[in-house]
């Protein structure tokens, strides 16, 4: 846009209505003003649906209709199997025993198999179990913290071959791959990434080239080298991402068709599976080489027609599945550490205290259990919109990229909470594996650096804008017509959102209406006075900065944040309505609000203080910096809200049970690590009036002892407490005790270079190429 406005201020003055388009769209197009739009940014662009998002940059969203979208349970089927299945899996593996060996026993593979994990995205037509994109976000989310075990679940039913067979493939591909991947018989991998093509994908260089074969067929020859490839060390069969290359144009798609996705079986000639990369947190994941690989052109996914289609492909399946695995880890990672350090926090203690009545430790409780209540309502609330029909790329970017994030920190609070039990590891480490295996989710599928700034923002605010694209369509056109509707709507929308939004700001959202009464109306009122904020300055930095907004990241970022929080407040309110609007989960919700409101806050004061443009740009610096900190949307939760918010995770109940157990493992009394804390709480809680009676005692000098344990026979002679109630606190002690201990190994355990008292030499990597 910026491009726009020097070409009209160029225009001579005559030029007037329609002419004036005309003239300004001839000099647009003669001059090359804007750069064209390439097949795969085309492809990216126009991938998937516009949803919620298109509301927010609208600047006046439509809060009624945002939270009538639905926020469901699961069907009675897959919850059964999450109940059933799953559940008996959880308890099947050792995850210890998996972190020390990596690999997944046999008996685990077969458990995978015949219960049916394989093919959750399957159609039932073709043996699957055609589960809903929320219920493989539950089952992902559950399993997520059994490592290998888990990404074994993750890959098949993620994108990849049956995902992309569904959607493109030809009848005779999903009749023979679709039922073999259900049983497990096929193990798929996906080669994509490439040294030299990571985040920038499209730059493959994973070449295929057409020939005729002996019998006439077109064949395909494939050189390629993929790395960073999710179950390649043990996959039978590869979804091959490539540029395909027909000289003779047998395929009739011309001589360089594009990308295509195409089927390689283990076994074939010059095709090399088996290496492992050795990831942060252990998973199977290696290496794929071919060499002169030849297979028909037929094993093109969806046969030759769809030559040359990979990209929009990718596209297409990414612009909903960045919803479905990545942050179900991200949000199992928040609830787990939510999960683990209530609780913990209340068994350990210092000083004669609980360490969670101490402010500094409560006030991450607080996070914890406000911040998993958030982002399990983002989880259900976007993978519902997708089953739901809905395909929204800027939605799942924010999605990846925020829930694994926001895992990472969440983890590391806990680990801050849990001090020595959280670093020390073995079978009793807790949140050890969240913690190691976080940057891997941040990782993959598109970098998180990048994912913020080029996908949420810069992809956001051509796709979701109501009129940008329409205007980059009309320009590449050369459609007068249409490029004078977009730019008059474009300058009707901008100057609506800034009067708008001039009116928000002097009544601090008061003219905003909201679909609820009670205490949440606030937020509603804040989030559009926020949106119309942001779509005014979206405008401003499209017209102003325009396509050096690519290369503006962190400015582009602190937009992408603004929308992240913006959308995360708004899922958390419609969480809070579909769960019957429960007055004890009023404290979550309002610290979980005014701590969006806040990082929304964040993100406009540092795009003031960084909009550098002449005259506008030092106005925004100073005097809107100054508008923005003494009207703000939300100074953070104050330190008083704490204590209710971490309350919730803090005590058993069913309030507990909701916000930070419901989706994870329920783990026996006897297992290590989840089993033996939650089986120390639940005795300390239960203990905690007789405990108290006896601590009062030993404080006003009524009885002399050593410590609390000493103490309870004195008690019981003096008439404080009854022996029952003394055996009560005497088993809460002891398996409070139990329930701080940390693992401790044996010489001949702890070290790796010895094998029954023999050394052994360690494996020495390699190149992937040798």
């Amino acid at each position: 846009m910026r491009y726009l406005i020097a070409a009209i201020a160029e225009l001579s003055p005559p030029a007037t209505g329609v002419d004036m388009f005309a003239t300004l769209l001839k000099k647009i197009n003669d001059a090359r003003l804007l750069p064209k739009i390439s097949d795969t940014e085309r492809h990216a662009l126009e991938a998937g649906s516009v949803w919620v998002d298109g509301e927010f940059f609208s600047g006046n969203p439509d809060f009624s209709a945002m939270m009538a979208a639905d926020y469901p349970s699961l069907p009675a089927e897959e919850q059964a199997f999450l109940d059933g299945p799953v559940e008996e899996l959880l308890h099947r593996v050792d995850a210890w025993q998996l972190h020390e060996t990596r690999r997944v026993p046999e008996e685990i593979w077969s458990f995978l198999r015949e219960q049916g994990f394989f093919g959750l995205i399957i159609p039932k037509a073709y043996g699957g179990s055609g589960f809903s994109v929320l219920g493989r976000s539950a089952v992902m989310m559950k399993t997520s913290g059994l490592g290998p075990v888990g990404t074994l679940i993750v890959i098949p039913n993620t994108l990849g071959a049956a995902e992309l067979l569904i959607a493109y493939g030809t009848e005779a591909q999903k009749n023979h791959y679709l039922p073999g991947l259900a049983r497990g018989e096929y193990v798929p991998c996906f080669g994509l990434t490439e040294p030299t093509a990571g985040s920038d994908a499209a730059s493959i260089r994973a070449e295929g080239v057409v020939f005729a074969g002996a019998d006439g067929e077109p064949q395909i020859r494939l050189n390629f080298a993929k790395r960073y490839i999710t179950l390649a060390p043990v996959a039978n069969l590869v979804s091959l991402a490539f540029n395909l290359h027909d000289p003779d144009n047998l395929l009739g798609k011309g001589e360089h068709p594009g990308i295509s996705v195409i089927l390689l079986e283990k076994g074939m000639k010059g095709l090399t599976l088996g290496d492992h990369h050795l990831p942060i947190s252990a998973f199977d994941n290696g290496p794929i080489i071919g060499t002169d690989v030849v297979a028909p052109a037929s094993a093109i996914i969806g046969g030759p027609d769809n030559a040359g289609q990979g990209w929009r492909m990718l596209m297409e399946q990414l612009s909903g599945g960045r919803a479905v695995s990545l942050p179900a880890s991200g949000v199992a990672s928040a609830k787990l550490s939510a999960a683990a350090t209530g609780p913990y926090s209340m068994v350990r203690e210092q000083f004669g205290i609980p360490v969670g009545r101490m402010e500094g430790v409560e006030a991450r409780v607080a996070r914890l259990s406000a911040l998993a209540y958030t982002m399990e309502s983002a989880r259900v609330y976007v993978c519902a919109g997708v089953d739901a029909g809905h395909h929204p790329p800027v939605i799942s970017a924010i999605l990846k990229q925020q829930t694994t994030e926001i895992g990472q920190q969440l983890a590391i609070d806990g680990m801050d909470v849990m001090a020595g039990a959280g670093v020390m590891q073995g079978p009793n480490n807790i949140l050890g594996g969240a913690y190691t295996g976080a940057p891997v989710s941040i990782t993959v599928e598109g970098a998180n650096i990048l994912t913020r700034t080029l996908i949420i923002f810069g992809q956001g605010a051509v796709r979701c804008h109501p009129y940008a694209l329409k205007t980059l369509n009309a320009i590449e056109a050369d459609d007068v017509s249409a490029f004078r509707s977009a730019i008059v709507g474009w300058l009707g929308h901008s100057t609506a959102n800034f009067f708008r939004g001039l009116v928000r700001g002097l009544t601090r959202g008061r003219t905003v209406k909201s679909p609820v009464a009670g205490e949440t109306a606030q937020y509603f009122r804040k989030l559009g006075w926020a949106a119309s904020r942001f779509a005014f300055l979206t405008d401003l930095a499209m017209f102003l900065i325009g396509g050096k907004l690519k290369q503006r990241g962190k400015l582009s970022g602190r937009f992408a944040d603004a929308l992240s929080w913006m959308l995360f407040g708004l899922t958390t309110l419609r969480r809070f309505e579909a769960e019957g609007a429960r007055k004890e989960d009023l404290p979550i919700v309002h610290w979980a609000l005014h701590y969006s409101l806040h990082q929304v806050q964040q993100a406009f004061e540092g795009i003031y203080a960084n909009f550098d443009v002449p005259v506008l740009g030092w106005l925004m610096r100073y005097p809107g910096r100054f508008w923005l900190r003494i009207n703000p949307l939300s100074t953070g939760p104050s330190d008083r809200m704490d204590r209710a918010a971490a309350a919730a995770i803090q005590t058993p109940g069913e309030q507990y049970e909701r916000v930070a157990l419901a989706g994870l493992g329920r783990p026996r009394a006897d297992e290590p690590g989840m089993g033996r804390l939650l089986h120390a709480w639940k005795c300390v809680s239960e203990a905690q009036e007789p405990t108290f009676k006896v601590r009062k005692a030993l404080h006003k000098r009524r009885i002399e002892a050593a410590g609390l344990v000493e103490a309870l026979e004195p008690a019981v002679e003096a008439g404080i407490i009854t022996a029952d109630e003394a055996e009560q606190v005497r088993a809460a002690e002891a398996a409070r005790a139990e329930a701080i201990q940390v693992d401790v190994f044996p010489a001949e355990d702890y070290y790796r270079d010895t094998q029954g008292g023999e050394e052994t030499q360690a494996p020495m990597p390699r190149a992937a190429n040798e």
